[in-house]
């Protein structure tokens, strides 16, 4: 890998990985495509039972540590096929709903057929519906059409769309010239990206981490038990994970947030002070936030009943949850701190 260069990884393995289908619960070509990387730069990896990737590297010590971040996004799933030829949804984690009006999106049949369709409220038109500015945008006010010719439920039936199905949202991914990154569900994948951009540069490097590490890629953190159960050798868990923006938060698009406390509860205070202390020494973009309406996969693997110290640290992501954007000045500095970590332990 010579001439390795961070930032042209990273954003290109990010759209690559921000193009695949992933809601909670459907996440197999997601973690492959992770895995596949992974073991092309020659790293060992390792799968539990409900799909979470565990990729090795080696340490100089007989000390284990985790970083864990997740694939999987929000999404919607099939709740009932309608008289129409519409589909009645429920949500996957915690959309913000009133976003999806209007978004394409695509609809994943149980053998394999993939159908794109627009996601609406119900009341579709301004020329038709009194209320279509302001009608509420709910998973009972709101359907899927889908690009196929259907008139009534059977015609919907005989495409191989059931109750169950996945429906996963189109993610608009952009990335501009002034270095902001755009897209839904960077939450979590932009931080996947700087963790397969930091194992790229340590073999193109050929450097060493102080510790035994497992990286974790984990497959249901959005619905709340995606790193619940981690190898039991690990000590120290950090979530890599977005940075929230907004009123009454420090955080930006362009630094690394280090979490002292999420609705879960403080994090380990050890562990968070030799964050702020390392982000310091290295001259980083950083803040420190408490974010009262966020849990991490360090909080599923501490109710998990894991005996471990857990932090959390992420870039700043503008509108999560709903049309995210990010910084490489964000991203920069939250590699950064993590290769300080895995450095210097």
């Amino acid at each position: 890998m010579e001439n390795f260069n961070m930032k042209d990884y990273v954003l290109n393995f990010a759209q690559q990985l921000l193009a695949i289908d992933s809601p909670s619960g459907y996440c197999m070509k997601a973690i492959q495509f992770v895995q596949e990387e992974a073991e092309r730069l020659g790293y060992a990896t390792s799968s539990n039972k409900k799909g979470n990737l565990v990729i090795d590297i080696p340490g100089d010590s007989d000390k284990t540590v985790g970083l864990s971040a997740h694939v999987d996004t929000l999404g919607l799933m099939v709740r009932s096929v309608k008289a129409d030829g519409t589909l009645a949804f429920t949500t996957v984690g915690g959309p913000i709903l009133p976003t999806y009006d209007g978004e394409y999106c695509r609809i994943h049949t149980r053998d394999g057929k993939v159908y794109t369709g627009t996601i609406l409220g119900n009341a579709t038109s301004i020329h038709v519906h009194k209320e279509a500015a302001t009608a509420k945008r709910d998973s009972d006010t709101m359907h899927v059409r889908i690009d196929e010719r259907v008139e009534n439920k059977e015609d919907v039936l005989k495409l191989g769309i059931q109750n169950g199905d996945f429906i996963a949202i189109d993610p608009k991914i952009q990335v501009t010239e002034a270095g902001f990154v755009k897209s839904r569900f960077l939450d979590d994948k932009i931080s996947v990206a700087c963790m397969v951009g930091i194992l790229a540069h340590l073999k193109a490097a050929q450097l060493g981490v102080r510790h035994n590490t497992k990286v974790i890629i984990s497959t249901y953190e959005e619905v709340g038990h995606g790193s619940s159960q981690i190898p039991a050798e690990i000590e120290e868990l950090i979530a890599v994970d977005m940075g929230c923006i907004g009123d009454d938060l420090a955080c930006t698009e362009y630094d690394v947030s280090i979490c002292a406390k999420d609705a879960s509860g403080p994090y380990d205070y050890a562990l968070t002070s030799r964050l702020i202390e390392l982000a310091k020494g290295e001259e980083l973009n950083y803040v420190v936030d408490i974010y009262p309406m966020y849990g991490s996969d360090v909080s599923a693997a501490l109710r998990g009943g894991n005996d471990i110290r857990g932090a959390l640290i992420g870039p700043g992501v503008a509108a999560s949850h709903g049309m995210e954007r990010t910084h490489w000045e964000g991203l920069d500095s939250t590699i950064r701190l993590l290769l300080a970590y895995l450095r210097e332990g």
